[in-house]
């Protein structure tokens, strides 16, 4: 149950008052920020469930979540508890012979040294001139490329693949091929896919500026580190990089049992679309989120608009459309009362509803229609992108693999997440098909996770997710900056880490309650993963279940997967794969991402050496796996 608070009459008259004022003013109230603190719970309402998940998460630090009275559903005994040791390096790299560690070893230091991350594109090009292609296609066989990427194709990969299976460890399969071009052809590639009507966002609040397009939509391959890039050809483009992924989906379910195959929004569609379809879609929310201002701060499912009032308010505002009868008629709103999920729906039948769909442009003063400017071209190759991914997943869903779209920049996450629930309601019915990816660097992520799981329940269909932390903090920072809108990530490591346990929490409660929600904990931190083993003893929730996944890259933190393997736990590598020319654009965005981990990765360093020098002690140097 969730705690419902409806405006009264005078508040609405003031929200009206107030609408109109700013309207006059060409200005539009900030939306309730998600990160801001929550006043006081008022005597006499409801506790609901996310109202006392957030009072827990004031008293508790992350490494301490508590279900919010939901431990009621642990019925684990002490044997069925599971803890692993991290610190046991023969465990560990049981699947590695030492040349494997040795390279572990100089790869890992070398990535920690500033002025090779900082320079490793002219040092790569550099070598090549040197050495020639062969022979240095060769060296990063030896080093970077034999540590981070799994082989140039399907074929290649699958004695990798096999092996880490044989040891417990899973293949989340990636071709990870990137096009490698400087920022000057970056941009006019992405400019000239930009219509014609150029900037079309209005209002001066952080989420439209952010949906700004100009230059910085060519920013896709600056800053953007660790990550793939797509640059928006034409639809046949999209068409080929379709194929490519269906290949990949085919590839892992041929590999391994219950496989994972990961793709990117971006290279299904153009990504102006992506970016003008998110402005639309936060429009859309921002209007909600001031309807409801005038109610105390309080977390977005539990806002609520009487029907009857919004009909009215939005009358007397000039719209014209009759809003009460369409949401009398839908299934599931009752007692007259709206929420976030409810108001969105309009979205989804927007074609034939566009006299519902209006609001506030503050530049002009008046209301407008939401799509004015979405044109019959951007909703058809929306659809065309839809129908993409809708292929993907149906030959996912063939292969008995599991689809996961990965996040991207904030500007175009909006489309990319409303795309995936829509693939997820059709797909995700039986089993958990497709999964979303969420970045918990970013402030509003809890209320993200939270929104969707509710959805999830209300359309019954498999909640699944992957959480991350996120690979896109420098470009989304720097944007913020440039185009002068609130910084949408996180203040620090911590408050990420923060942000990542609550929203894991919420999520391993829900599977708790009610076993249709799938997560794959995607980290490479100890505490984290620590965290969730924790959580998951408390809730009762064996690794047999196959509800709770975790992650990992290929050749990083092989003290965390091995060990989680061999206890049971369903945990995958992230496998790219590509040939040696082609994946060294992925190569560089992996030393430039994982540069601070790698200058902390001590401990693994230190676990490297100490099974190094077991193996030569004990005269097992020359050890080979066997599986």
């Amino acid at each position: 149950m969730f705690c419902v608070k409806t405006v009264p009459g005078p508040t609405w008259a003031n929200a009206e008052i107030h609408l109109k004022w700013l309207l006059s003013h060409r200005r539009l109230r900030r939306s309730v920020s998600s990160g801001s603190t929550t006043p006081p719970e008022k005597a006499g309402h409801s506790r609901s469930r996310s109202r006392a998940q957030r009072a827990s998460a004031r008293l508790h630090s992350p490494g301490m979540c508590r279900g919010a009275g939901r431990d009621r559903t642990n019925f684990s005994s002490a044997a069925n508890k599971i803890s692993i040791d991290f610190e046991q390096s023969q465990e560990a790299y049981r699947s590695k012979d030492s040349l494997e560690l040795l390279r572990s070893l100089v790869v890992f230091k070398l990535c920690s040294y500033d002025f090779l991350v900082d320079n490793n594109k002219e040092i790569i090009d550099l070598g090549k001139k040197i050495l020639g292609q062969k022979v240095f296609d060769q060296l990063m066989k030896m080093t970077f490329y034999g540590q981070f990427v799994a082989g140039k194709d399907h074929i290649s990969i699958q004695p990798l693949v096999q092996k880490n299976q044989a040891f417990g460890v899973g293949s989340v399969l990636d071709y990870s091929v990137e096009e490698d071009i400087s920022q000057k052809e970056a941009n006019q590639k992405e400019s000239s896919s930009i219509s014609a009507a150029g900037n079309r966002s209005i209002g001066e609040g952080y989420r439209e500026k952010n949906y700004e397009a100009g230059k910085q939509l060519g920013d896709s391959q600056r800053e953007v580190i660790g990550t793939y890039t797509y640059f928006y050809a034409d639809e046949a483009k999209c068409d080929q990089h379709m194929e490519t992924f269906m290949k990949c989906i085919k590839a892992s379910g041929g590999s391994s049992m219950d496989g994972f195959s990961a793709i990117k929004m971006t290279a299904l569609g153009r990504p102006q679309l992506l970016l003008h379809f998110s402005e639309v879609l936060m429009k859309w929310h921002r209007f909600f989120t001031f309807l409801v201002s005038q109610q105390d701060d309080i977390e977005a499912l539990e806002q609520r608009l009487e029907l009857t009032q919004l009909q009215e308010l939005m009358t007397r505002l000039g719209a014209n459309g009759d809003y009460h009868s369409w949401f009398s008629g839908k299934k599931g709103v009752s007692a007259g009362r709206i929420d976030i999920l409810d108001w969105n729906t309009l979205i989804d039948d927007r074609a034939r509803i566009s006299d519902l769909l209006f609001v506030p442009n503050v530049k002009l003063g008046k209301l407008e229609p939401l799509l004015q400017n979405f044109t019959v071209e951007d909703e058809n190759q929306l659809k065309r992108t839809l129908q993409r991914l809708d292929v993907l997943a149906k030959c996912a869903s063939e292969n008995g693999v599991h689809l996961m779209v990965d996040a991207e920049q904030t500007y175009f996450q909006p489309a990319i997440s409303k795309l995936t629930l829509d693939t997820q309601r059709i797909y995700n019915r039986e089993k958990p098909v497709v999964f979303n990816t969420y970045q918990c660097y970013l402030k509003e992520a809890y209320n993200n996770v939270t929104m969707d799981i509710e959805l999830s329940k209300r359309e019954d269909w498999c909640f699944a997710a992957k959480l991350v932390r996120g690979a896109y903090m420098y470009q989304e920072r720097q944007r913020a900056k440039e185009f002068r809108y609130e910084d949408p990530i996180n203040p620090n490591y911590d408050a990420t880490s923060t942000m990542y346990h609550r929203c894991l929490c919420f999520v391993l409660d829900e599977i708790a309650l009610h076993r249709k929600a799938n997560v794959m904990v995607a980290s490479h931190n100890e505490d984290t993963i620590k965290h969730a083993i924790i959580r998951m003893n408390e809730l009762g929730l064996l690794p047999t279940e196959n509800k709770v996944f975790f992650g990992q890259l290929l050749g990083m933190c092989d003290q965390i997967s091995f060990p989680l393997g061999q206890a049971g736990f369903p945990v995958y590598k992230y496998v790219p794969y590509g040939p040696v020319s082609e994946v060294i654009p992925y190569l560089s965005r992996r030393v430039q991402e994982n540069r601070g981990f790698m200058k902390g990765a001590q401990k693994e360093r230190e676990l490297l050496w100490k099974e190094l020098k077991r193996r030569l002690v004990s005269g097992e140097l020359l050890y080979r796996p066997v599986y």
